[in-house]
Formats: C-alpha cells, structure tokens, sequence
C-alpha cells in the first residue's frame, strides 16, 4: 500500500504526513484575506468576519459561521462594536471581544446568547490585544489594554477579573505575549525586545530561557503548545527556541534563516509568506508551500491548515502507522498485513509469514498494531484493510481479548459519520479518545443534528437519560420553540402565554390526537408528552381506547411500557387479542424468574398463546425449552450438576466433559440435534480430558459424519502425535497430505501428494522439508512437481 506513504515526509527519526480532510464547501471572494478568524479546537466550526473600515464606518461587515468542510451554518451582519478577537469557548460558543472590552457571546448556529464587561478600566483605556485560552477552570479572555496593563478572567461563566502587575520598561505594545496554564493557575510570559516576563497574580519574574541564541535582539513571536506542556520561541535572528513552558528545560534549537514570519505554531512549526517549514531535533526541515492566506490552527495531535480552497491536517505519523506502512518493515503489523493480502490472493505465502510471526510468538502484537493503526488512518478503505488484517490474526489465537477490535470498529464507524461532507466535524481518534463520547453527542446536539446524535447514541448503547432521552428531550424543546414562534412570536415574552398554549395544545390533542400526531412525527417526545399527559386524564379504560384509535401514539406508548409498565403492556395485548405478543412477552417474563416452577408456568402460558396466534414453529420451540429445563432439574437433583438455565449446546458439553455421555446421547436423540455437532462436541469433551481410550472406541462405533482428519487435529492440539496417527489412515485421499504434515509425516506426505499429482499440495510439502530431509525425496518431489506442471 505504497500510497498510504506518499504524502510522509522524514524529519530525522520520525515522519510526518499532511492529509487532506476537505475541500472547502465555502466560497469566499477574495480568500481569507483581511478577516478575522477563528476556528474551534478538535474539528470545530469556523468563524469569519471581515476587518473593520474605518473609512466607511457605515459599512457593516458579515459576520459568518461555516463548519469545517466550509458549509454555512449561520451568517449575519455585525452592528456592534469595532472586534479585535474571534474565538470559541470549550463548549463552541463563539466569543466577539469588542475594542470596548465588551464580549458578546454566541452559539455556534449564531444565536446571541449574552454579553459581559472586562471592566472599566478595559473600557476607558481601548483594548490594545486580546487571547481567548482554555484552562482547568474553562474558557478565558486576557486583554492588553491601551495602557499597556493585562487584565484576566479565567472563566467566563464565571466572571472575576485579575489585574496583573506591570512589565518594568514597557514602553510600547510588547512583541509578543501568550497565557499560560500551570499549576491550575493561568500567567502571561511577556516579551519586551529580549527580555521574558512572567506575570502571575503578585508579582512579575523575569525569566532566560536557557540556551536562547544570544544574537537575538528581540523575541518577535511565541507560540504554547495544546496541552501548554511546551513553549517554542522565535526571534528576530530567525533562531527557534523550544522547550518546557516552565522555561527550565530546552528541547529543540534550530535556525531557519528568516525574519518576521507572518505565524507561528507549536511543534515547531513556523509559517511565513505561502511557506510552512517543520523543524526538530537534527538539522533537517520539512518545507510545505500553502496559499498566501492559510491560518494554522493547534490541535492534540497535530496542527490544521486552513485555506480558501483546502482544509488539510499536519500530523506526526503515528508510530503504529509507521511501524506498518514503512518500507522494507519487518514489524509484526507490517507482517500480517502482508499475510493477509497474499491469503487473498489464495498464496502460501500467507503460510510464510504467519510462521514467521508465530515463531517470535508475536501475533498478538501484530493485531494490536494492526488494529491501533486502522483508528489513527482517515482513509475508510484503510481502515478496513488494517481492520481485515488484525481480524485474520485474530483467527489464529485463541485468548486475544476482542474488546479492543470491537471497541476500534465501533469508535470507527462514528468517527466517519460524524467526518462526513455535510457533517464537518473531522476529529482524529485521539482527539476523540480525549473528547469523550458525551461531548461528541453534546457538540451534535448544539448543530441540531439531531437524528445522527441519536443513532451515534444506539450504536454505542449509551444509557438512555445520557442518551437517546437526553437527546429526544432537547430536540422536543426545540420544536416546541419553532412551533411557538411560528403560531405567535409574543409568546416568547410572556412565560405565562407559553405555559396556556401548552395547555390549549394538550386539551386539543385529547379531542382529536391524530390531527397533531403527523406534526410531531420528527420529534418523539412531543407525542410522549401529551400521552403522559393523557394517561393522567383519563381513566384506564378511556385512555386504552383513545390510544387504540392512534396507531402512532400507542406504539410510543408500549415502548415506554417495555422499560416502565411490563403490567400495563400486558394489558394492552389482552384488549387487542395480540396472541403473537402476549406469547413474546411471557417468555420473556420466565427469564426473570428465580424458581423453576414460575418460569415453566410462564413457558407454557406462552405455548397456549402461540397456539392462539397459529404459531406452531414458536410453540414447539417453547415445548423444547420446557423439556430441556424439567431435563435439567432432574439431572441436577440426581447427579449434583449445575444445569438449569444452560442451552442445549452448553447442556450437552457439560454433561460430556464429565463422563455423563449416555444423559448427552439421550438429548441428541430427544432433540434431535445434526450428527456432526454431536460428534465434534465429542469428539473435543474427550480430547479435553485426554480421555484417548475412549475417543477411539468413539472413532470405531460407526462411520464418522465429521471425518477423521478432525481426529487428527485434535490430538495434535493436545500434544498427541501418538494417537493422532491412529487416524491418519482413515482420512480421506483429499486429506492425506494434510493429515501426515500435521503429524509430522514428510515422507507419508510426499507420497499422498505425488499420488494425487497435485502441484500445491507437492509445493506445501516441499516447503516442510528441511535441510535433513533425505535428497532422494526431495527429488522425487521436485520431478513429480515438474511433471504436473508440464501437463
């Protein structure tokens, strides 16, 4: 799969790749080109707004919201204040820092939600410079002010500003400043010409990076990392600092020859003028040319790219990717891969590498690779590759625990819906891993995508009040909210109004329910509302036949029943003679049972059903399920065995693996169960107690419907080549080869194989033999393999 590596770059020990995860949907005029902008953390929305003209105050720029594959989501005009800063706050409301310290804040569909003040003194001096960061305790805002004082406030919904201390000989603007989280606490690092400040509640430090190129003159621009682990640092002689954010360690100096970049990012990742160069620790950079008009935006595990055109993801490539896809790899992953595609190709070769990675017992390995690779590739065809991979290996271990496979293609499967064109949300499995499932849905919720957050939370089987209910609640707030809105905008003014219209909806509902039921048919809950309500209205009997002339609203009403009234559903398949689910329902019942005696009366009470519905294929069935178990009690009360409650497969097993085989005979001809399961249940309850004596009568007492190359196998799985040559002579001419190499029986393989001419079979033998098999015998199998071929 040379193509997966075609976009990797080497940088010393590691690689990195750019990926493309759109093109773009927006069409913007003249690029991103004198506009604020502010993209959200972890593949959240977009926001634009062109720069102010001060020429033409009239002018009323757009303020507009795309999703990241550059879908609109909202967009209106700013009649507001003149704005310094865009940015998005944990839970992707938008924030607008006006140049009057004002902050108006929005959700992401461009709904006003509230505003607040940064104070008088932010208010009276202008703001000079602003940053929105995240921290411990939430979103927060940090503002320079026109006198050249910095203001915080480390959560916004929670507003307590901070007037930090002043930067000694700051005379002007510094060249550069970014907040920093440490110790749950939030600081400024202050650049004034050389000089590093670090500004916290009392006092302002004075810092040296260690290590700083002394021919700086000025620190032009600093950047800190995602995590606020690390700080990079770039000076006006176009040397790179990068280390801890605490100043004390350096991790990384380089000098990339330029000066006054337009950007920088961290991970070492400078931008300037149409050109992005990556730097590490060795002397050798990565060079990429974007659009004049790109913006890097930080994330987790990489840095986006954002341009009119393209939105694309710099990454270092995962070192389970790597491992895989590099060339000439000899990694366990890279193996199995390679197993799995010659399989496909029906080869041996398949054969080849499984040994191989089996001999350095390295297979669980290599599905772990395999599997932690598919989540890091974007690709869908990809991931299914690696995913085929990791469960062809899994064919061959019998203890790997399927959690992580299951778990992968599940996190997979909503990683790509929710990556998908029109949803825009292109979240790496990483980033998603530190998300969390409930702030995925939540984000889904906030897009009103209501119908994807719902099946995102079935598929993963999220508890109902986390939720599908959660989710059916918001989505019922809303529509009530449209329909509200669109019978009578006062209502919103009045909560009183809104109060009386719910009650006039619901006391029209109870007259005439099927005129609203095909209204609220997008939104569930609706309905769920108005039948509770209802239900408390009426009494039973009314409440039964209303619900009966409302096919919608009593299939709503018996799912609610399912989880809350089991009673109650009852009864309403007794009112409908419902044969069918009143016999569902008391087999479902027994299962809760404790005793014996009250689920055999709840089986048969399903029995008298079924036959009331003409369902002679359930009522046999639930005949069986009640032989089985009075079955089970017996041989529990006579023999001391733990049975009740088993399957007949489960039933049988135990009864073979403890001797009890004329009680496991009497249930396969009772039950009638195929005569190649009995024998292979047999056949592996025998090979388990090493019971060999008896496994061969077993073999003789009649001709096996299984075969005898299952005999063999067996054996040899338990460490028995003695038994298992017993039965390499009954194994059918199809068979010899196979049976004789797993007894390790070369010479008896090469004579099967050359008898049945057949070129792979001879190929396979061939294969086995090693450097002391006997000449001759190579020979004859080589001429033999010549011959065939040759025909």
């Amino acid at each position: 799969m040379a193509f997966v590596t075609a976009n990797w770059n080497p940088l010393g020990d590691a690689f990195y790749r750019k990926i493309e995860l759109y093109e773009m949907g927006w069409n913007l005029k003249d690029g991103l080109r004198d506009c604020l902008v502010a993209a959200a953390p972890y593949g959240g929305p977009i926001a634009l707004l062109k720069a102010h003209n001060r020429c033409s105050p009239s002018a009323r720029p757009q303020l507009e919201i795309f999703s990241s594959s550059g879908l609109p989501l909202a967009s209106f005009p700013w009649k507001s204040g003149v704005v310094k800063q865009l940015g998005w706050t944990v839970s992707d409301d938008l924030l607008c820092v006006q140049e009057d310290g004002t902050v108006l804040v929005y959700d992401l569909l461009g709904g006003f939600k509230r505003h607040f003040s940064m104070g008088n003194e932010v208010s009276q001096s202008q703001v000079l410079e602003t940053k929105i960061f995240h921290s411990p305790y939430g979103t927060g805002v940090a503002i320079l002010t026109g006198a050249l004082r910095f203001t915080l406030a480390t959560n916004i919904d929670d507003i307590k500003l901070r007037r930090l201390p002043e930067v000694p000989g700051l005379q002007g603007a510094p060249s550069c400043w970014a907040v920093l989280t440490q110790d749950r606490q939030s600081k400024v690092l202050v650049a004034n010409g050389s000089h590093l400040f670090v500004l916290d509640n009392t006092a302002c430090t004075p810092v040296t990076p260690p290590g700083l190129s002394p021919q700086a003159s000025s620190i032009v621009h600093m950047c800190v990392s995602f995590s606020y682990k690390y700080l990079a640092l770039l000076t006006d002689s176009g040397h790179v600092w990068m280390g801890t954010s605490n100043l004390k360690f350096v991790l990384l100096l380089f000098s990339c020859r330029c000066r006054r970049p337009k950007s920088q990012q961290p991970s070492a990742v400078v931008m300037w003028d149409g050109l992005l160069l990556v730097v590490g620790e060795c002397k050798e950079t990565i060079q990429y040319h974007l659009d004049d008009d790109s913006i890097l935006v930080p994330e987790l595990d990489g840095v986006r790219i954002i341009s009119g055109t393209h939105h694309e993801l710099l990454q270092e490539v995962p070192g389970a990717c790597e491992e895989i896809f590099k060339i000439a790899s000899m990694a366990p992953g890279a193996l199995l891969l390679e197993a799995h595609k010659e399989y496909e190709k029906e080869s041996q070769k398949a054969d080849e590498y499984l040994r191989e990675i089996k001999e350095q017992s390295l297979l669980s390995e290599a599905v772990r690779q395999c599997v932690e690779a598919a989540g890091h590739e974007h690709e869908p065809e990809t991931q299914k590759t690696l995913l085929r991979a990791a469960s062809f290996g899994k064919c061959f271990l019998s203890n790997f625990p399927p959690e992580q496979f299951v778990s992968m293609c599940r996190d997979l499967r909503v990683l790509n819906a929710v990556r998908d064109y029109t949803v825009g949300i292109p979240l790496s499995h990483t980033q998603f891993k530190q998300m969390t499932i409930q702030v995925l849905i939540d984000r889904l919720v906030y897009r009103k995508l209501y119908p994807l957050a719902i099946e995102v939370c079935r598929y993963l089987k999220t508890p109902e009040y986390q939720g599908v209910s959660r989710v059916l609640k918001y989505w019922a707030c809303y529509k009530v909210c449209v329909c509200v809105y669109l019978f009578t905008p006062l209502l919103y003014s009045n909560i009183l109004y809104f109060v009386l219209f719910l009650q006039l909806l619901f006391n029209k509902v109870a007259l005439n329910l099927s005129k609203l039921t095909p209204y609220c048919m997008p939104s569930c809950m609706l309905v769920y509302t108005v039948v509770m309500y209802l239900k408390n209205e009426l009494n039973r009997g009314d409440f039964f036949m209303m619900l009966r002339n409302q096919p919608v609203a009593l299939s709503l009403y018996k799912q609610f029943c399912k989880h809350q009234e089991q009673d109650t559903l009852k009864d309403l398949f007794n009112q409908d003679d419902d044969h069918e689910e009143l016999g569902n329902f008391y087999v479902k019942a027994s299962y809760k049972e404790q005793r014996l005696e009250a689920r055999i009366a709840h089986l048969q009470s399903a029995v008298d059903e079924y036959y009331k519905a003409k369902n002679e294929f359930s009522a046999k069935t639930t005949e069986d399920e009640m032989r089985l178990l009075r079955f089970q009690r017996k041989l529990e009360e006579e023999k001391g065995e733990q049975l009740v409650g088993f399957s007949l497969h489960d039933t049988m097993t135990t009864l073979l693996s403890v001797g009890l085989h004329k009680h496991a005979e009497q249930l396969y001809k009772d039950f009638r169960v195929p005569d190649k399961r009995f024998w292979w249940l047999r056949l592996k309850a025998l090979a388990e107690k090493e019971d060999w004596e008896e496994l061969e009568k077993f073999s003789k007492s009649k001709k096996s419907p299984i075969g005898y190359l299952p005999f063999v196998e067996v054996c040899i799985k338990h460490h028995n080549k003695y038994e298992a040559r017993k039965y390499v002579s009954k194994v059918t001419l199809e068979q010899k080869v196979k049976a004789h190499l797993a007894v390790g029986d070369v010479e008896g393989a090469a004579e099967a194989a050359i008898e049945r001419r057949n070129e792979s079979e001879i190929g396979t033998v061939l294969s086995r033999c090693s450097a002391t098999t006997d000449h001759l015998l190579v020979e004859r199998l080589n001429r033999a393999k010549a011959t065939v071929a040759k025909k």
